[in-house]
């Protein structure tokens, strides 16, 4: 990677001694940065739960410390040895290793793989794109699947953990096309629920019963779930004949306590949907959709913009499940 007249910016940095995680913000030098194609400068990302889980010593998510988390970001390119990109480019990086193993988008610079960068739609700023992040790709893709399958007059969607980043991304862009939405959460304030669209709200309580039966009255045409365990096992047993699930995350759990009968008796379709190794195609194609028909209108009422000093106090809160919506990191300056 080519020099450049920066050499320090900001980032937090978790280290750990002894079994204990320290979260701070440190100057970083560029020439510390993996040594990769595209060198980019980082003015928004956007906390998510697997960034939360790496900044606490996580390491399932991240094996080597110290590090940088933040799995998304978006930027400007400063230099790059790639045909693909040049300086000054607009582009957005989500997934892959970055914030995992790779120095990520809580730091004012990452150096990255050239395959791992999309550019950003022109509809669409540095700042909407991580007002939408991770979580929004990733509800986008599960509302793929649900558009796919389902017409709106097919019957309710129920989107699980609705208060979360996936789960009102997706109510809010399900709610423009049409579709009527069923809220699950387990948080007693819904009123950004209401906001974005929802028509109904259940709670989490109500909702996980303990039951013995393989199939239970069938409630939903599609489902969209981003906690596993028993309330996705409970989704797929009332999800009607015909019906979808696509399933994004394990917020609850990684296990799935169920039986076949959902899917060959009522022919119940369960998708798998991942955001982190997406090819660079599809992506465009899904960022290009959000930049577009499935633009959410008002996204910001979904979103609180923070700066880097103030991250570490709301990984706090969304470890103690606290809070909800997006929260959009602002490294610009």
């Amino acid at each position: 990677m080519s020099s450049t007249n920066i050499d320090l910016f900001k980032a937090l940095w978790v280290t750990a001694h002894d079994g204990v995680y320290k979260r701070e913000i440190v100057d970083r030098s560029i020439a510390d940065l993996p040594s990769n194609e595209v060198l980019i400068r980082v003015y928004y990302s956007s906390l998510n739960y697997k960034d939360a889980l790496s900044a606490s010593g996580n390491r399932g998510v991240t094996r080597r410390y110290p590090h940088t988390p933040g799995i998304d970001c978006s930027g400007i390119v400063v230099s790059s040895n790639s045909e693909k990109f040049s300086a000054g480019d607009k582009v957005i990086v989500t997934g892959f290793d970055l914030g995992m193993n790779t120095s990520g988008g809580f730091g004012q610079y990452i150096c990255v793989s050239a395959d791992w960068i999309v550019p950003l739609p022109e509809t669409m700023d540095l700042k909407t794109a991580m007002l939408y992040g991770t979580a929004g790709f990733t509800a986008a893709q599960c509302v793929e699947k649900i558009t796919s399958n389902l017409s709106p007059n097919d019957g309710q969607i129920l989107i699980t953990g609705v208060t979360g980043g996936v789960g009102c991304t997706s109510a809010a862009i399900l709610h423009k096309l049409g579709y009527s939405v069923t809220g699950l959460t387990g948080k007693p304030d819904n009123r950004l629920l209401k906001q974005i669209g929802v028509d109904s709200v259940i709670s989490r309580e109500d909702f996980v019963v303990s039951s013995a039966k393989a199939l239970l009255r069938e409630r939903w045409a599609g489902v969209i779930d981003t906690v596993g365990g028993d309330i996705l096992a409970n989704a797929i047993k009332s999800t009607a004949y015909g019906g979808v699930v696509a399933s994004c995350g394990n917020a609850a759990s990684h296990e799935l306590p169920i039986t076949v009968y959902p899917f060959i008796l009522r022919a119940v379709s369960l998708i798998g949907i991942d955001s982190a190794q997406t090819p660079v195609q599809r992506r465009s194609y899904i960022w290009g959709k959000l930049a577009d028909e499935w633009k959410v209108e008002n996204i910001e009422q979904l979103c609180v913009e923070i700066k880097l000093p103030e991250l570490s106090g709301f990984i706090d809160l969304m470890l103690e499940g606290k809070l909800a919506g997006r929260v959009v990191v602002n490294l610009g300056v």
